[in-house]
């Protein structure tokens, strides 16, 4: 791979971790929300990333990624947004306005911990492909500084 794909393949990451931290804060900002406009609690939501990469891994290990030819596809993307479909979790709020008639009211099955140990995970990869562009763009640099 040249280091022109490394900023192929490292933007990409960027963007989907960008995404990825944006559904965890917004797991994070409705962990208390009872009602959605479709009903009932909010459901959390998961990021799945999937390779960009349209030959099989074998053939690139194989052939090296210039024989692959096709480096415009490299990279990561989020093919999904998938809800989680646990149970909500119930607690009794009598005076709560979504209360059912024993009293209970349905709150997402949300863990706080979890969801900020998601958010540092998010942010760690995206710092790690940011230095990376750096990287690339300082041997790029000094390539330029020995050709002079």
């Amino acid at each position: 791979m040249n280091l022109f794909g490394l900023f192929q393949v490292s933007g990409s990451a960027l963007a989907a971790e960008r995404l990825r931290a944006e559904i965890v804060t917004t797991n994070l900002a409705n962990a208390e929300s009872t009602r959605t406009p479709e009903g009932g609690p909010y459901r959390r939501k998961v990021a799945v990333f999937e390779s960009r990469a349209t030959t099989p891994f074998q053939m690139l290990l194989a052939g090296g990624m210039s024989a692959a030819g096709n480096q415009e596809s490299a990279g990561v993307r989020v093919s999904q947004v998938v809800e989680d479909n646990s149970a909500a979790v119930r607690k009794y709020d009598p005076g709560h306005p979504d209360a059912d008639a024993s009293g209970y009211v349905e709150y997402p099955d949300i863990n706080p911990v979890q969801e900020v140990v998601d958010l540092m995970g998010a942010q760690r990869a995206y710092e790690l492909n940011a230095s990376a562009i750096a990287a690339a763009k300082q041997m790029i640099q000094q390539s330029i500084q020995i050709l002079r």
